[in-house]
């Protein structure tokens, strides 16, 4: 892939070098030169100074042979400006922006501009560890229909099949991580003490879930 990077402060250039570590070409967009310095000397990739919604500035990035775009400036609207020339002028379809209002990221999101809003996803992570199990998921999807959990395996469930708890609870158990490693359950799956389950279920149903959870199995 090639992949143009708007904004070479901290996660535009930590971005550019897991990129070009995994072999994808790179080209980062910043308007102030003296912000490359934090891409170091081993980056290989092109740097442009410039602003990331000019399109002469894009071309020279290479937008024409460009998979994906991210905007990841410190500006809101500078980030979304960019993030709509690169998906409306240049036909780039895998886009994302980093939005600081959450109010704008989902109206963003909505117009099939992928958002990622750093204040509500921080606030979000702070709140899971610190509020009970269940209490705000580690995940939503957009429409806020699905969400996704992360819960310790009830005592009351070590032991029990998975396929009993997913019916039981009306959720899906994406995966567990077991003794550090992640795995995925099969209808003879058995959940053992330590388990940590990544639960998927609807939002309306999930106080009725984590009633099961915690209750454990019904006697068949």
């Amino acid at each position: 892939m090639h992949v143009v990077i708007m904004g070479c402060g901290r996660v535009g250039s930590t971005l550019a070098r897991s990129l070009e570590e995994r072999n994808h070409t790179v080209s980062v967009i910043d308007s102030n030169p003296d912000a490359f310095r934090r891409l170091g000397p081993s980056f290989n990739g092109d740097k442009v100074t410039g602003y990331g919604f000019d399109q002469a500035v894009l071309t020279k990035a290479g937008i024409g042979r460009a998979d994906a775009f991210a905007a990841v400036s410190s500006g809101d609207n500078s980030n979304i400006i960019a993030a709509r020339v690169a998906r409306e002028s240049f036909g780039i379809q895998t886009v994302v922006a980093r939005i600081y209002d959450p109010g704008r990221a989902e109206v963003y999101q909505r117009l099939g501009i992928t958002t990622v809003a750093t204040v509500k996803w921080t606030s979000d992570q702070v709140l899971r560890r610190i509020l009970p199990a269940g209490a705000e998921p580690t995940f939503r999807d957009p429409s806020g229909t699905i969400r996704l959990d992360q819960v310790s395996v009830p005592d009351a469930w070590v032991g029990q099949r998975t396929i009993d708890l997913q019916e039981q609870a009306s959720i899906r158990i994406a995966w567990i991580d077991r003794l550090g490693e992640g795995m995925l359950p099969t209808r003879e799956s058995v959940l053992q003490e330590g388990d940590i389950l990544h639960l998927v279920m609807r939002e309306e149903s999930a106080a009725r879930a984590y009633k099961v959870v915690q209750r454990g199995p019904e006697e068949i």
